[in-house]
């Protein structure tokens, strides 16, 4: 059997209540899984030379959950979360671990939340207790829901005074309608200000379940007592950790694309205009994404890349520019965004798009894809190098793809690459109808 495809029987189809060794992960420790009763997933990185320990809950719920009128409700449950339980209030959450030299944070994705803290490696039973405390036993008052409102609005403000980001807002809006995936994170006013603390509630009930978390940890740990200290804090929270339910697997409905193209504009008086250049793109199951992953760098990604020279080096046109891949369960984007003088707009648009014509129709060169799987590779190992980042590595890929590969393996399949399947790659993508998002001045 191949690695490939051991790995999956590890994954989704691991039976509750068993315990199992993922791989021997080369630059790290044992990576160990334990699937308990309800679908709750374990999954930890042991790290013996390290003193610390990430630790992540993560959470199958995210923005694309939402139904219209709940737009906005995971990230407003993500705030929520840190208010308070039957058993800490906010100060005492933040307090503990303040006390122990923590860190922690949360945030809200298309398809997942994540609440992660790291901390010593003698606090790990501490930062458990509090993580599971605010996911199993939230209060989610009235006052609370209330309060932090105006903190949400805010941030949607922020949001709306950032151009760079409203650019990407609106050209997600324009490539998948209104749909989940094309409706803000943040949600709108209006959603926010209605939102009642019955219908938050509601969601963190129906979404807050086991069969749905994956708790992840990279550090100095031992696997054993983990899920030891887990189970009970689990359960402490009031969760039924008996049941036989297996681990939740998405099945969603194909997202619908805009393949149609277009420009879309939104005036904003703004000394930038900034403008998002894009096309639909793969999802993450798909076999191409290494490819994907070494075009992106060649595109866009470093001051070595076509349009970082093109655009920037040769013209000093903008100041930033850049390439971006997108990749969700069901679909996926690609696109390129550049922020620049509005005078200039159109010049750059001109500049940009030859770029992306010259890629779709002539390809990458040798030196191109040599010089990206060197960067690609070398990016992948040195970010390795602390305990979040390998805690959010084995979370994600437990959550995307239901196993963990070896970053040797990773390696391999983007040096495996060849130069004519990132062409083939290349054109399929930039050849399909562009979709243009401007938001500057008029």
């Amino acid at each position: 059997m191949s690695p490939r495809n051991s790995a999956v029987v590890l994954g989704h189809e691991q039976r509750p209540g068993t315990t199992r060794t993922l791989l021997t992960a080369d630059q790290g420790g044992l990576v160990k899984r334990t699937v308990l009763p309800g679908g709750l997933r374990i999954i930890t990185e042991h790290m013996p030379n390290v003193r610390s320990a990430a630790i992540g809950v993560w959470v199958n719920v995210g923005s694309r959950d939402e139904v219209a009128s709940q737009t906005g409700s995971a990230h407003y449950l993500e705030h929520l979360l840190f208010k308070g339980t039957k058993n800490r209030s906010a100060l005492d959450i933040s307090s503990t671990i303040d006390a122990v030299g923590g860190e922690m944070n949360a945030f809200t994705s298309k398809e997942y939340t994540c609440f992660y803290t790291r901390v010593l490696d003698t606090s790990v039973p501490t930062a458990i207790d509090i993580l599971i405390d605010m996911i199993t036993s939230a209060t989610i008052s009235s006052y609370d829901v209330d309060s932090e409102r105006q903190v949400v609005l805010e941030e949607i403000s922020m949001r709306d005074d950032d151009p760079s980001d409203l650019v990407h807002e609106h050209f997600a809006s324009a490539m998948f309608g209104d749909a989940p995936l094309g409706r803000s994170i943040l949600g709108t006013t209006e959603n926010i200000s209605s939102l009642s603390r019955r219908s938050v509630h509601g969601f963190y009930r129906k979404y807050y379940t086991p069969d749905r978390i994956v708790v992840a940890i990279a550090g100095n740990v031992d696997h054993a007592q983990v899920v030891k200290r887990l189970r009970k804090a689990f359960e402490a929270g009031g969760v039924d950790l008996s049941g036989d339910a297996a681990p939740f697997v998405p099945t969603k409905n194909k997202a619908k694309v805009n393949r149609n193209g277009g420009l879309v504009t939104f005036a904003k008086t703004t000394e930038q205009s900034n403008v998002v250049i894009g096309v639909p793109g793969l999802d993450r199951a798909d076999e191409r994404r290494y490819q994907l992953t070494l075009l992106n760098a060649i595109l866009g990604g470093g001051m070595s890349s076509r349009l970082f020279q093109e655009v920037r080096e040769k013209r000093g046109l903008v100041y930033t520019v850049y390439s971006f891949a997108q990749q969700f369960q069901d679909s996926g984007i690609v696109g390129v965004y550049a922020g620049c003088n509005p005078k200039r707009l159109e010049t750059v648009r001109e500049v940009c798009t030859d770029v992306l014509s010259d890629l779709a129709q002539n390809g990458v060169t040798t030196d191109e894809l040599n010089r990206a799987k060197g960067q690609v590779a070398g990016g992948m190992v040195l970010g390795l190098e602390d305990t979040s980042s390998r805690m959010s590595r084995i979370a994600r890929s437990e959550m995307n793809n239901g196993y963990v590969p070896s970053v040797s393996e990773v390696l391999a399949r983007v040096n495996a690459v060849t130069i004519e399947e990132v062409n083939a790659l290349a054109h399929h993508l930039w050849s399909q109808e562009w979709l243009t998002a401007v938001v500057g001045p008029e």
